[in-house]
């Protein structure tokens, strides 16, 4: 049974993770960090993992290892934070380390809890929204750029003890929600990384310059209209992103007294968080492979899946693939391509 006692496993040292496992470490709980830069191990058992920004500045000392294989034991709980690129081998990698009790927390942005589940078994994993923001300047320098909450839930949208305890572990970091529709926050904290991280990624622009830009506002809108059209035919009942950002009121009206409402919404968030630089951007530049697959990706195969035209995000998904794959560049230009033209 999980207990404040359980022995408690972080997978990922970046932003998320490795502010997490510092917070539950400085909190006093029993955790071990999985980083594969030596440079945050031999921080973490030094000097420490430097935490700053919304929760003030902290320096923690943590155990840390530099892969999986070398965990000092199995683990009872796991908050599971690589690159969902890196997930499905590290999830592998972890089977040894879990007991029949264990539950396995996933912080991944998009939705990869359907995945993990294939490999570690659905009743193990816990579908998590992280609402936050964070950034790591350099290994080991983190910081916590906005503050959120966390949304836990069952994939099966159960009664779950289990929930009550990650709760209060969670909650050393920030306030932690249980939701009976779990996947319908995740769907939503997905829709909107769709347009903010992908369309980033696609020109290279930061949120704010973006968003001045009505045709690009206009593919936001499309994208979200193909998510939501996807998501009525999968049944899933989309929560307002942060509570706030209703897709069916953005999607729902097509007529011109509603566009205006949706396009006078998206510059507001492109006003508030108008320094955001894409996470996928960042991928790009440091020549590494991106999370689309589980961002308009996860749209796309659910479009074919359940026979919903999604020619918006397609267009995206491929666009990606050809940047990473050194065929395109980034640009704006991108955007003059069918089918973004309107």
């Amino acid at each position: 049974m999980l207990s404040k006692q359980s022995k408690i496993a972080v997978i990922g040292a970046g932003g998320v993770g490795g502010i997490t496992g510092a917070l539950l470490a400085q909190a006093g709980y029993d955790v071990e960090i999985v980083c594969k830069h030596q440079e945050i191990i031999d921080l973490a058992k030094s000097s420490g993992i430097h935490i700053m920004g919304m929760r003030s500045e902290h320096y923690v000392k943590m155990n840390a290892v530099r892969d999986i294989k070398d965990l000092s034991g199995k683990k009872d709980i796991v908050f599971h934070a690589t690159k969902a690129t890196d997930m499905i081998d590290s999830a592998k990698e972890l089977i040894p380390f879990l007991n029949k009790d264990s539950v396995v927390v996933s912080l991944q942005n998009g939705i990869c809890e359907d995945a993990l589940a294939a490999i570690l078994g659905r009743d193990i994993v816990i579908g998590c929204v992280v609402g936050w923001g964070a950034t790591m300047h350099s290994p080991g320098n983190l910081e916590m750029t906005s503050k959120g909450e966390f949304v836990i839930g069952n994939l099966d949208n159960k009664t779950d003890e289990r929930l009550l305890l990650i709760k209060d572990i969670l909650s050393s970091v920030l306030p932690v929600k249980i939701s009976e529709n779990i996947i319908g926050y995740l769907y939503s904290k997905l829709i909107i990384n769709s347009c903010i991280t992908s369309l980033g990624a696609v020109c290279g622009l930061r949120l704010g310059e973006m968003l001045k830009m009505k045709n690009i506002r206009v593919i936001f809108i499309a994208i979200m209209r193909e998510a939501m059209n996807v998501a009525g035919a999968m049944k899933i009942k989309v929560e307002p992103y942060r509570g706030i950002l209703d897709y069916n009121i953005i999607v729902g009206r097509n007529n011109f007294f509603f566009n205006q409402l949706a396009h006078l919404a998206i510059r507001i968030v492109g006003i508030k968080f108008r320094r955001l630089k894409s996470s996928m951007l960042q991928s790009l530049e440091r020549g590494r492979k991106t999370e689309i697959d589980f961002l308009n990706g996860y749209i796309c195969e659910n479009g074919r899946k359940y026979n919903v035209p999604t020619p918006v995000n397609n267009a995206i998904v491929k666009i990606i693939k050809e940047i990473e794959a050194g065929k395109r560049e980034i640009s704006l230009k991108n955007f003059e391509e069918e089918p973004f033209k309107n």
